[in-house]
């Protein structure tokens, strides 16, 4: 079995057709699909006549089925996937991961697959997990047999493949894209555990808020969700033995699954209020400079499944509208934690929001940029704002000197210490103030620059508006 995706489709050898009972199976491997109807999620790459489900299905082409790179969360299918791709239509299916796996492991899979095309007539699957972790040149061993159709490939990643995967390889397979599950998927992969022979047949009845609970941690992944279930039903038949429970079926409760996976239940509903309540009191915690207290929530967010891009997002807006220019480097911060999110996701993802967190918690404050734009466009809306003054306006055109355009303009550069002294606003804007910046952090500097600058431009100083 690959580490990575337990929730995949049964082996070819028929192991997922061994009842429950047969014994120490994971419930995450028992109830592996074993057919398309079985999946769940990822409706978009299993459309009828999409790439990945005529591999499913066998469809041959003139140059035969292309490989594919399988690429999402774990606990998404995509073991279950890569199976599917060998059972469905009758191929050898040879599993290796890239952990363990090296040049001659794939060599060795490559003249089997030769054989068993030249004696048998069929065809061979090689399934290869964390393909990430092949080093360019075991990636390159890949490319004959990928190219000549002696295997076809289905690897599996959880990273980006534009930057782990070479080029060549991705150019000779398909990008498979999966996504996690959702919620209402989540809950019908737990309900068919409870009920299924393969799964806990029946014994055991689920708590609503146990069922809701185990849907936040699992945070999308199939696996992780089976695999709380089964351990909070090993904390519900402890109960049983000890004679506090004597229910049958045997219920599961909240606190059992709490228990089960050492996790208390997060009072935290992303579709309803707390969801607003707990990303506000995030930001105005950052912004009151209390490091703890957002910390405080920015774990509670995280461990009730909130999706991390949505918090890096606010991170980002928090650290314009209230560092700005008081600490420039937030936002730096900000904006590269956005994209890190992206490209790596939870669980790690959480150190890379913390460390925005607290940068933004720590900086100096100031909205003094936020308060300059909403002053600007509070005065375009009341229909302040008259033409832009001749000496400013474009100038490259023909007949723009006819017009007067640009005639007056002095070059900023041509000026001693590049300002140039003349009229910018329009003529009903003269003499406005939008921005005022603070006297702390790296603002302090600013301000004093801007007051030189006013006085260069023939305005008031900032601090006489």
């Amino acid at each position: 079995m690959t580490s990575d995706d337990l929730f995949g489709a049964a082996a070819a050898d028929g192991a997922a057709d061994r009842p429950a009972s047969s014994g120490a199976a994971p419930l995450a491997v028992r109830m592996r699909p074993r057919t398309l109807e079985e999946v769940r999620g990822q409706a978009a790459v299993l459309r009828p006549g999409s790439p990945l489900r005529r591999l499913i299905e066998g469809a041959r082409g003139a140059a035969g089925p292309l490989s594919a790179i399988i690429w999402g969360p774990p606990g998404t299918g995509k073991t279950t996937l890569a199976h599917l791709v060998a059972t469905a239509a009758d191929r050898t299916f040879v599993e290796l991961s890239a952990v363990t796996a090296g040049v001659k492991d794939v060599r060795g899979v490559m003249e089997s697959a030769v054989r068993g095309r030249e004696l048998y007539g069929r065809q061979t699957v090689l399934f290869l997990d964390e393909i990430h972790r092949f080093t360019k040149a075991q990636q390159d061993a890949l490319l004959p047999g990928v190219e000549n159709r002696t295997v076809i490939l289905v690897a599996a990643t959880t990273e980006n493949p534009s930057f782990s995967i070479i080029a060549p390889l991705m150019s000779r397979s398909v990008l498979v894209t999966l996504q996690s599950l959702s919620d209402a998927e989540l809950v019908e992969v737990i309900d068919a555990a409870l009920t299924d022979e393969r799964g806990l047949d029946g014994a055991h009845t689920l708590a609503p808020d146990a069922r809701d609970h185990l849907v936040r941690i699992s945070g999308g992944d199939a696996r992780r969700a089976l695999t709380s279930l089964e351990a909070a039903a090993g904390v519900a038949l402890d109960a049983v033995a000890a004679g506090t429970v004597s229910d049958d079926p045997v219920p599961i409760t909240l606190a059992q699954v709490e228990q089960a996976v050492a996790q208390a239940a997060v009072r935290y509903d992303r579709a309803g209020d707390q969801h607003y309540d707990v990303a506000s009191a995030l930001i105005k915690s950052m912004r009151g400079s209390d490091v703890d207290a957002a910390l405080h929530y920015l774990a509670r967010m995280l461990e009730a499944g909130e999706d991390p891009r949505f918090i890096a997002r606010r991170i980002v807006i928090a650290a314009s509208e209230d560092v700005g220019m008081a600490d420039p480097t937030a936002l730096q911060t900000a904006v590269a934690a956005m994209h890190a999110v992206a490209q790596i996701g939870m669980p790690e993802a959480r150190i890379i929001l913390a460390q925005a967190v607290v940068h933004n918690a720590l900086a100096p404050k100031s909205n003094a940029a936020y308060a300059g734009i909403n002053a600007a466009i509070a005065d375009v809306r009341a229909g302040r704002g008259a033409a832009v003054p001749p000496h400013l306006r474009g100038s490259g055109y023909a007949g723009a000197e006819r017009l007067g355009h640009g005639a007056g303009y002095v070059y900023s550069h041509d000026e001693p210490e590049g300002v140039a002294r003349q009229q910018y606003l329009p003529d009903d804007l003269e003499g406005a103030t939008y921005y005022t910046p603070t006297d702390r952090g790296f603002e302090e500097r600013l301000r004093a620059r801007s007051q030189w600058l006013a006085g260069r431009l023939g305005r008031r100083p900032r601090d006489e508006t």
